[in-house]
């Protein structure tokens, strides 16, 4: 969906509200760890501002929020991971300048996209995690465990 930024450059209004709800099509996240990406709430709006060098640029200030299903990393099951984001910035880098128009769903993408978690779990019994001759351990466990590593570890805490 493009926004046109026309009546914006022209001075005919001072804001263009992006306000509302989004739905991402699949075409974006196949190929990502992204399963599904439920309506992306937006609220806020891109406005003109003067920089230092008495040129006009166009700001956008929103919150985008919803929620992406993605697998757990332990036991793969797809779940529901929520996020939030705040963006106050310039626009320059998401315009096409000579159709003064923002792709709002690029612009959407290229911020979900970077909210991805490199590893989330909501998996709090490891103890059905275990096979022949391994099991899965908790951090704490790591610790209390008798870890022949230890002993170096308090060798290079001295030095």
């Amino acid at each position: 969906m493009e926004i046109d930024l026309s009546l914006l450059h022209n001075n005919t209004v001072s804001s263009i509200d992006v306000s509302g709800h989004y739905n991402i099509t699949s075409e974006y996240f196949d190929g990502t760890d992204i399963k599904k990406l439920d309506d992306v709430i937006v609220e806020g709006s891109i406005y003109r501002e003067e920089d230092d060098s008495i040129n006009f640029v166009d700001h956008i200030r929103c919150t985008i929020e919803g929620k992406m299903v993605i697998n757990d990393s332990i036991s793969l099951d797809e779940i529901e991971y929520p996020y939030f984001i705040e963006y106050d910035d310039i626009l320059e880098e998401n315009c096409k300048k000579s159709e003064n128009t923002l792709d709002i769903f690029q612009f959407l993408w290229e911020n979900i996209v970077l909210e991805v978690p490199l590893q989330f779990t909501k998996v709090e019994d490891l103890s059905k995690f275990h096979g022949d001759g391994w099991r899965l351990i908790s951090e704490e466990e790591l610790k209390d465990t008798n870890n022949p590593f230890n002993e170096l570890l308090k060798d290079f805490e001295k030095e």
